[in-house]
C-alpha cells in the first residue's frame, strides 16, 4: 500500500512538472541577486559571446538597470563584453517601459503621451477650486494644490490597480457615515471632469499610459511571439499589468522571470494566511504568483545560486518563522531550536538617541574602509538619519551622498527662492531677513564676503532687539535711528575716542544703506506679494526668479549662472520651466497665497545624484537597496513608523470601501517593507540598529526585531552581544577629550593685575559686584557686552527706559507742584517719548496701553503725597570718593527733598524690587548708597541733607499699576542714615579686597545670594561646577564682605 501512495506521488509530481514548465525562477533572500543573474546569462553565453545581446533582460526600474550593468562588469571582471538589452519596467513614476519588437515604437507612438505630473497637479487644482465645500467655501489655491496631490496619488492607484470609478456608484450605504458620502460626492472631479479634460488635452494619466504600454507589449509578443530569451528580474509583480506581462512572458519559448526573495518551506496553510496578511513579506510574491497560475513549490532556485551552508540555511529559517504570518504563529511552539551561531554576521545596536545612532553607524562605515576590498551601505527609509550619516562621516572627509535623493524643496536653490518669497511677504521682519541674507546665493551686487561681513553688521546693529517698522522702509527708518542715536551717546560720553568712534558709525551707517537700497533694488517686483491684491501667478513666477537672480548676482557672476548651477540648480530650474509652460491660463490669487501656492506645488520632487561620491560607501533607500548588495549592510531606522512605516489612513476611502473597490489594504507598504527587510536581514552580514528615542520620545522597536528576538528566547539566543556595546562606546569617545585635555572645571577665579581693575562704579555695578564679581570682570575688565537677540520680544527694561524718559520729563517742568490737568500732560509727554520709537512698533503696541495705567495711577499718588515735598530732582547724577580711594557714582531716578530738610530716595522699577533681606544684608546697595550721595551733597542740585526714607515704586503696568514699597528700617533696627554709611562700609570692604592682587573675581561667591539674572553665565561656565566643587581653599569670598548679622525674621 506504501509503495501505491509513493507512485501516486510521484505520478502527481511528473504531471506538475509536466503543467509547469522550467521557466519560473527565485534567487532566496540574502544572495548577490544582479551579480547571480549575469552570471547564470554569461554561463550561458560563454561559448557565443556574441548572442548576450540577443537577451532582453527587463529590470524594476532604471536604477536597477544601472545595478544590473554594474553586475556584468563585475562578472566580467572589467573585460569589455557584449551586454544583453536591459529595459526598465517602469515600476518607479520616473520610468516608462519601452515597447520593442516589430511595430512597437509606432505602438508608444499611438498612445496618448502621459501628461507631466505638474500640469496634472495644476489642473486638479483648479477642478478643486472650483468646487465650494459643504459649507460653501472655496479653497484657497496653496490649500486646493496640496490637496491635488493626495487626489492625484489616489488617481494614480485607482488605474495602477485597473480599478474602475463607475463601481464608485453604490460602494457607500446609507448607513455609513455622512463624511464618506460627501468624500464620494468630491470624487466626481475624477468620474465627471477628469476624463473629458485628459481627452481634450489628447493626454494619459501615466499610470494608465503604462498599463497600456504594458498591453500593447504583451499584444506584440502574441502577434510575433520572440524566438530570442526574455527575462523578468527582480520584480515582484506589485500590479495587475506587470502580473500579465509575466505571464506573458512565461508562456514564450524562451521567457522566463526570476522572483527576488521567495522563501521556501512554507505550506499550504502558511500561504493561505498569507493571501489574508497584507503585511506579510510573502504577500505580494503569492498574489503574483496566483495571478500567473503557479504555486510556490513549482518555482526552480536559479541555476546560479551555489551549495548554500548550513549557517546560511539556519538565517533565512529564522527570518521565514519570525516573519510567519499572525494565523499561523501557533507552530512557534513546535519549532526546533535554532543553532548557537545562528546570528553569526548579524549584529544588533540600541542606541540612546538619533544623534548617536549616526554616529554609530558613521564610525562602522569608517572602519570598513580599513578594508582596501570592503564594500559598505547603510539602507533606511528614514532620509533625517541618512542625511546625520553622511555629516558624521565628513569629520574624516568621507564625501558620500544619499541615493534616495532630497526633496527639491530642501535643496540650497529652492530654499533660497522660498526664502525670498518668505522675506517679502512677512515685510522684512528680522528673522526671515537675516534668513534670506545669510544663504550663501545672496549677494546683490557685491562680493560674497562683503556682503556677509555688511549682514553680520546690520544684525549687531538694527536687527538684534526690538523689531524695525515693516518693510525696507522701516528698516532703514531703524538704520537712521541707530546712526543718530550712537552719535549722540558718543558726543556725551566725552571719550577721546568718540571722533573716531563716530566716523566710522557714519561710514557703517553708509554702507548698510547702500545695502538695503540694493536689496529694495532687486526685490521691487516683488512687492504685491505681500498684500491682499489678485496677481497672475505667471507673472508672480516671472517677477519672482527675476528677483531672485538680481539678488544672486555677485560683483563677478551673474544671478542666474550662481542660482541654476549645480545638478539641485538644475532640477530647480526645471520644475520652474514646467511650472511656467503649466500654469498658462491658472486663476489670478492673492498675492499673499503665492508663496504657499509655491510650495504645495514643489513638495512631491526630488533630487537625486547622477553618480555616487564615494566608490565603496553607499546610503540606499529601500527601492535603491533592491538587487544589491555590500559587504557590510548595516539597516538603520529599525523603529515602528519608520522601518515598517505606518500603514496609515486613506483620506478618500475607509478599510471596507477600499476592499470593496479593489484596492489593496493600507498594509501592503507594511508588507513590501517587510519583503526589504527580509531581504536584507539574510545577507552575509549584517547590522541593525535602532535609536531608543527620537527628540526626547521613547521609541518602540520594529516588529520584526520584537518577533527574532522573541522566538530566539526559546533557544537561549540573545541578540545583544558584546560587540554592540563596544561600537557604541567608540562612537561615543569620538567627541570625548584626550585623558591628557580632561581636567576639572571649578569655578573661575581670574586675578587680573590691579592697573586693570575697576576704580570706579556705578551703584547697580556695586550690587553685582557684591552678587557675582565674575561678571564685573567680564564687563569692564575684559569689555564683553551682551547681544541682544533678533527680533526681539519688548522686555522690562526696553519699558523702563520710556517710563524714566517720560516721568524725568513730567517731574522736571513740575517739580514743586502739580498741574490740574497732571494726567493728560504726562500721556502728552509719554506719547511724545514714545514717538521716535515708532519704528519698533512691536514697543509701542505692548508697552502704551501701560503707561496710560501708570499714569493715572502716578498722578493719583503724587497728588496724595505733593505736600510733604519742596522739590522734586530727576535722573540726578551724582559720585561719592570713598575713603579707599574708590569712587561710587549713579543716576537716581528720583530725589525729593522734603519740607522738614530730609531726602526720599526713590527708584522706578518695572521689574521686581529687591527683598527687604537683600537690602539689609548688603547686596542690595543701590538706595542707601544713593542716599550716601545725597548725605554727602553729591547730586548737584540736591541740597545735602539727612536720609528719611528710601522706596522703589513698582510700575508694571498692570492691575494694580503701580505700588510703593518703602525700605522698612525699623523691622530692620536702624535708621536710613545708618544703612547708607553700612553700604558705604561696604564698599570699602570691597574696594580693599579687590585691590589686592590675590583677590580673584569669584562667580557668585554666595550662592543663595546670586543674580536672578546675568549676561555672562555660560562664560563662567556655572553649570558645569556648581554644586560639584571641593570646599574652596581658604574661602577667598570671606573677603567679600556682606552684612550678614540679620537675623532670619528679618528677610522677605
Amino acid at each position: 500500500m506504501a509503495d501505491l501512495f509513493d507512485y501516486m506521488d510521484a505520478s502527481d509530481a511528473f504531471a506538475q512538472d509536466m503543467a509547469n514548465p522550467e521557466n519560473l525562477f527565485f534567487i532566496p533572500p540574502g544572495e548577490a541577486f544582479a551579480d547571480l543573474i549575469a552570471k547564470q546569462l554569461m554561463a550561458e553565453t560563454a561559448d557565443q559571446p556574441d548572442a548576450l545581446p540577443d537577451y532582453v533582460l527587463m529590470v524594476p526600474n532604471r536604477r536597477s538597470a544601472k545595478v544590473m550593468r554594474d553586475a556584468f562588469l563585475r562578472q566580467s571582471g572589467g573585460a569589455v563584453t557584449l551586454l544583453p538589452t536591459i529595459r526598465p519596467l517602469g515600476e518607479a513614476d520616473e520610468d516608462e517601459l519601452a515597447v520593442y519588437g516589430a511595430g512597437g515604437q509606432q505602438a508608444a507612438l499611438d498612445l496618448p503621451p502621459a501628461i507631466p505630473d505638474l500640469q496634472r497637479k495644476l489642473l486638479l487644482t483648479r477642478l478643486i477650486m472650483n468646487r465650494p465645500d459643504h459649507r460653501g467655501e472655496k479653497p484657497t489655491a496653496d490649500q486646493a494644490a496640496r490637496l491635488a496631490g493626495e487626489l492625484a496619488r489616489f488617481l494614480d492607484q485607482v488605474q495602477t490597480e485597473n480599478c474602475q470609478f463607475d463601481d464608485l456608484k453604490g460602494l457607500v450605504p446609507e448607513e455609513f457615515a455622512e463624511h464618506w458620502q460627501l468624500t464620494l460626492e468630491f470624487l466626481q472631479i475624477l468620474t465627471l471632469h477628469w476624463p473629458g479634460i485628459l481627452a481634450t488635452q489628447d493626454v494619459s494619466d501615466r499610470a494608465m499610459r503604462r498599463n497600456a504600454l504594458i498591453k500593447a507589449q504583451i499584444e506584440l509578443w502574441q502577434a510575433n511571439t520572440p524566438q530570442t530569451p526574455v527575462l523578468i528580474v527582480g520584480s515582484t509583480g506589485p500590479f495587475p499589468a506587470l502580473r500579465d506581462l509575466m505571464a506573458a512572458v512565461l508562456a514564450m519559448p524562451k521567457g522566463r522571470v526570476v522572483l527576488p526573495g521567495l522563501m521556501m518551506g512554507l505550506g499550504h496553510e502558511d500561504w493561505a494566511a498569507i493571501q489574508d496578511d497584507a503585511a506579510h513579506p510573502q504577500h505580494l510574491l503569492g498574489k503574483t504568483l496566483r495571478h500567473i497560475g503557479r504555486s510556490a513549490d513549482s518555482v526552480l532556485p536559479w541555476p546560479a545560486l551555489g551549495m548554500e551552508d548550513d549557517a546560511t540555511i539556519e538565517r533565512r529559517r529564522l527570518a521565514r518563522e519570525a516573519l510567519r504570518p499572525a494565523k499561523t504563529t501557533h507552530h512557534w511552539r513546535h519549532i526546533t531550536g535554532f543553532f548557537p551561531d545562528v546570528l553569526d554576521g548579524v549584529l544588533r545596536v540600541d542606541c540612546s538617541g538619533a544623534r548617536e545612532e549616526a554616529t554609530t553607524i558613521a564610525v562602522m562605515m569608517r572602519d570598513a574602509l580599513e578594508n582596501p576590498a570592503m564594500t559598505c551601505a547603510l539602507v533606511t527609509p528614514d532620509r533625517g538619519l541618512a542625511r546625520r550619516v553622511a555629516t558624521e562621516l565628513r569629520r574624516w572627509e568621507v564625501e558620500i551622498d544619499d541615493s534616495a535623493g532630497i526633496p527639491l524643496h530642501d535643496t540650497a536653490p529652492a530654499i533660497y527662492l522660498r526664502l525670498v518669497v518668505r522675506a517679502v511677504q512677512e515685510e522684512f521682519a528680522p528673522v526671515p531677513l537675516l534668513e534670506l541674507l545669510k544663504h550663501p546665493l545672496s549677494a546683490a551686487g557685491l562680493p560674497p564676503e562683503t556682503f556677509r561681513v555688511l549682514t553680520r553688521v546690520l544684525e549687531q546693529h538694527v536687527l538684534r532687539g526690538a523689531r524695525p517698522g515693516p518693510g525696507l522702509d522701516g528698516l532703514q527708518t531703524a538704520l537712521d535711528g541707530w546712526r543718530d542715536e550712537f552719535i549722540e551717546r558718543m558726543k556725551n560720553s566725552g571719550s577721546e575716542h568718540a571722533h573716531a568712534r563716530i566716523e566710522r558709525t557714519r561710514d557703517d551707517h553708509a554702507r548698510l544703506t547702500d545695502l538695503v537700497a540694493r536689496c529694495a533694488e532687486c526685490l521691487t517686483p516683488l512687492a504685491d506679494l505681500n498684500a491682499d491684491k489678485t496677481l497672475s501667478p505667471v507673472g508672480a513666477l516671472r517677477s519672482h526668479i527675476m528677483a531672485a537672480e538680481a539678488l544672486a548676482a555677485s560683483d563677478t557672476q551673474p544671478g542666474a549662472d550662481r542660482l541654476w548651477r549645480g545638478e539641485a540648480g538644475e532640477a530647480l530650474a526645471d520644475f520652474v520651466h514646467e511650472l511656467l509652460n503649466a500654469l498658462g491660463e491658472f486663476v489670478a490669487m492673492p498675492g499673499n497665497r503665492y508663496g504657499a501656492f509655491l510650495d504645495a506645488l514643489m513638495a512631491d520632487r526630488a533630487v537625486r545624484p547622477r553618480y555616487g561620491k564615494h566608490p565603496r560607501l553607499f546610503i540606499w533607500g529601500t527601492v535603491e537597496a533592491q538587487m544589491q548588495q555590500a559587504d557590510l549592510t548595516i539597516l538603520g531606522g529599525l523603529n515602528e513608523g519608520v522601518w515598517p512605516p505606518e500603514a496609515g489612513a486613506d483620506p478618500w476611502m475607509s478599510r471596507p470601501m477600499r476592499q470593496k473597490f479593489g484596492l489593496p489594504a493600507p498594509e501592503h507598504r507594511v508588507g513590501q517593507s517587510a519583503h526589504d527587510f527580509q531581504q536584507l536581514f539574510c545577507s552575509p552580514n549584517v547590522v541593525m540598529t535602532r535609536a531608543l528615542r527620537v527628540e526626547g520620545t521613547p521609541t518602540v522597536p520594529s516588529r520584526w526585531l520584537l518577533r527574532i528576538e522573541n522566538i530566539l528566547r526559546k533557544s537561549g539566543i540573545s541578540m545583544e552581544t558584546a560587540d554592540a556595546a563596544e561600537w557604541r562606546a567608540l562612537a561615543e569617545t569620538l567627541d570625548e577629550p584626550a585623558d591628557e585635555m580632561r581636567r576639572k572645571i571649578g569655578r573661575p577665579a581670574p586675578k587680573p593685575p590691579v592697573s586693570a581693575r575697576p576704580q570706579r562704579l556705578s551703584v547697580t555695578q556695586i550690587e553685582t559686584w557684591m552678587r557675582d564679581p565674575y561678571a564685573i570682570y567680564a564687563r569692564h575688565i575684559l569689555g564683553l557686552r551682551k547681544l541682544d537677540g533678533v527680533d526681539e520680544d519688548p522686555g522690562a527694561a526696553d519699558y523702563g527706559n520710556l517710563i524714566h524718559d517720560a516721568l524725568d520729563q513730567f517731574i522736571a517742568r513740575h517739580p514743586d507742584h502739580l498741574p490740574p490737568d497732571g494726567e493728560q500732560e504726562l500721556l502728552i509727554i509719554g506719547r511724545d517719548v514714545f514717538k521716535p520709537l515708532a519704528a519698533r512698533p512691536g514697543l509701542w503696541a505692548f508697552w502704551w496701553p501701560r503707561f496710560e495705567r501708570i499714569a493715572k495711577w502716578f498722578i493719583q499718588t503724587e497728588a496724595a503725597r505733593r505736600g510733604d515735598v519742596r522739590k522734586s530732582y530727576t535722573e540726578q547724577s551724582g559720585t561719592l570718593d570713598t575713603p579707599s580711594g574708590f569712587q561710587v557714582y549713579a543716576r537716581a531716578d528720583r530725589i525729593d527733598a522734603l519740607r522738614d530738610g530730609g531726602i526720599a530716595i526713590i527708584d522706578y522699577k518695572t521689574g521686581a524690587p529687591p527683598s527687604q533681606g537683600d537690602v539689609a544684608n548688603g547686596f542690595a546697595p543701590q538706595l542707601p548708597l544713593e542716599a550716601a550721595i545725597a548725605e554727602k551733597g553729591g547730586f548737584g542740585d540736591v541740597p545735602a541733607g539727612p536720609p528719611a526714607s528710601m522706596a522703589f515704586w513698582k510700575l508694571s503696568g498692570g492691575d494694580p499699576a503701580g505700588e510703593i514699597v518703602e525700605i522698612n528700617t525699623n523691622r530692620m533696627k536702624t535708621t536710613p542714615a545708618a544703612l547708607a554709611h553700612e553700604a558705604v562700609d561696604g564698599v570699602n570692604d570691597l574696594a580693599a579686597a579687590f585691590a589686592d592682587p590675590a583677590t580673584p573675581y569669584l562667580s557668585v561667591p554666595h550662592p543663595d545670594h546670586a543674580p536672578k539674572y546675568s549676561d555672562y553665565v555660560h562664560l563662567s561656565r556655572r553649570r558645569e561646577w556648581m554644586g560639584s566643587e571641593d570646599v574652596e581653599n581658604g574661602d577667598v569670598s570671606a573677603n567679600i564682605k556682606a552684612g550678614s548679622d540679620v537675623e532670619e525674621g528679618d528677610k522677605s
